[in-house]
């Protein structure tokens, strides 16, 4: 009876363990896997966000995505911790659409979608026909839409929704452009195919482009700020925390003022 009762005390003695074992995993989680589209946004992380959680204890792995649909996908289905590549407009349709349960943390500082070109020298130079390459993905393909509006190219019809904007909302096109969708990480290819491009900051920047380059840059709204976004059921754990001090930092300040240089600063940094 002796060593039975032993036994079960062992056993429940166990039990209790593994569950505050369990239970304590995430305050003591030491490792973030963080994912980012490749460039600018993966740098921001590399060069002044993984510093700071470093000094704090945590081991930071950066996974590098080449799209817009993976990053949170992966980060839905667990296999990273937090993400940066995307604004509000984008995170809350796309968990939207496919059922995910995903959150902001934190602004970051965003480079602006821009016209480029290697074939005209000034957006004075549109001519009828011109082919012109834009984002395929709903909520840029909005911003462009709404840029190739304020440069003059086209009107939209009135009520439109500029979050929402479309080819459908075009009411008039002087110019007679032909809009192709492209996905983004494929637009800086476009260059050589098109008259004119819109392109995301962070793949210009990867393919070699510079901000200043653009003929024509965006003036980013609050709502198409980049950021950094976790799972809901993480937000308020205490790695989440330590992301969104890390990129409120002074340290992360003073590398973005150095190496981003061009990128429209988030309201903490001003």
């Amino acid at each position: 009876m002796k060593i039975g009762k032993g036994i079960r005390l062992f056993a429940a003695v166990l039990a209790i363990g593994v569950m505050q074992a369990a239970g304590a995993a995430d305050p003591d989680k030491k490792e973030i896997r963080f994912g980012a589209t490749a460039g600018p946004y993966a740098d921001q992380i590399r060069y002044g966000v993984k510093p700071v959680l470093e000094k704090r204890g945590y081991k930071v792995t950066i996974v590098e995505f080449s799209d817009y649909v993976q990053p949170n996908l992966a980060l839905a289905d667990g296999a990273i911790d937090a993400n940066a590549f995307q604004h509000v407009a984008y995170l809350k349709k796309f968990s939207a659409d496919r059922k995910l349960q995903l959150s902001e943390v934190v602004q970051v500082p965003t480079a602006p979608i821009g016209i480029y070109s290697n074939k005209h020298k000034a957006l004075t130079e549109v001519k009828a026909g011109a082919t012109v390459s834009l984002p395929n993905d709903p909520s840029n393909l909005a911003r462009a839409i709404t840029i190739l509006q304020q440069i003059g190219w086209v009107t939209l019809k009135p009520g439109t929704d500029m979050i929402r904007a479309s080819e459908r909302d075009i009411e008039s096109n002087p110019h007679k452009l032909r809009l192709i969708q492209l996905e983004a990480a494929q637009l800086p290819r476009s260059l050589d195919d098109v008259d004119y491009g819109f392109v995301n900051g962070n793949f210009a920047l990867a393919a070699g482009l510079k901000l200043n380059s653009a003929l024509a840059l965006e003036k980013i709204p609050d709502y198409y700020m980049n950021l950094v976004a976790v799972k809901t059921a993480d937000l308020n754990k205490p790695f989440v925390k330590d992301i969104r001090e890390a990129y409120q930092s002074a340290e992360f300040k003073a590398v973005a003022q150095q190496r981003f240089a061009g990128f429209v600063p988030p309201a903490y940094q001003k």
